[in-house]
């Protein structure tokens, strides 16, 4: 049976209400059958940075979207640990589940920096990219960062915008590291869990 699946990666650390929102709306948005969450090992961009550890970031993922049936957690980055690259992910993704048609979901700042992804060329075969945008946000393909992209990537590509969630992980990091208040950033059982566990502090 073919199911077309959106793959949302991140670190999330920690998963907020605006990932599940942009989850919710791509969804919705492009039909999709289901959006599974796949928190990475190490981003290639963020190597030599102490993140929170990975069973953590699963765990709060799982909390975060146990009342959506069709929200799923893929553990497959941190199985495979090291550094995490995409194009291997959804190779093994496409492996697992060959019938699946597959969407990968990025905000416009992982797009700016997709001339720096490992084989680009293969990932928009294994999957079409979703990128999130503002509303009103006009694509600067100007930027020296989209010139060089080449035209497979731009015929692969789609662009949604998403109204106004413009909530930062690093943010909320900082917001508990200082006892103030992350209500109505979190879900209450990811806020409980970080609280129960002393992370972040």
């Amino acid at each position: 049976m073919l199911l077309k699946t959106g793959v949302f990666g991140g670190t999330f650390d920690p998963v907020h209400i605006g990932h599940l929102a942009v989850a919710e709306r791509v969804y919705c948005d492009l039909g999709l059958d289901r959006i599974v969450f796949v928190p990475a090992s190490v981003s290639p961009f963020k190597l030599g940075e102490v993140g929170t550890p990975g069973e953590h970031r699963l765990a709060m993922l799982k909390l975060a979207i146990k009342d959506n049936p069709h929200f799923t957690v893929s553990d497959i980055e941190l199985q495979r640990g090291g550094t995490s690259y995409t194009v291997d992910t959804m190779e093994m993704l496409r492996e697992r589940y060959p019938q699946d048609e597959f969407y990968f979901i990025m905000g416009m700042d992982s797009f700016l920096e997709l001339g720096g992804w490992k084989d680009v060329k293969r990932l928009v075969e294994l999957c079409q990219l979703v990128v999130v945008t503002r509303p009103g946000y006009e694509l600067p393909q100007e930027q020296k960062e989209l010139s060089t992209l080449p035209p497979y990537v731009w015929q692969r590509t789609r662009f949604l915008e998403m109204p106004g969630l413009d909530i930062a992980a690093t943010e909320i990091r900082e917001r508990i590291k200082k006892g103030r208040s992350v209500r109505y950033l979190l879900t209450p059982e990811v806020e409980s869990y970080i609280y129960e566990n002393g992370i972040y502090r």
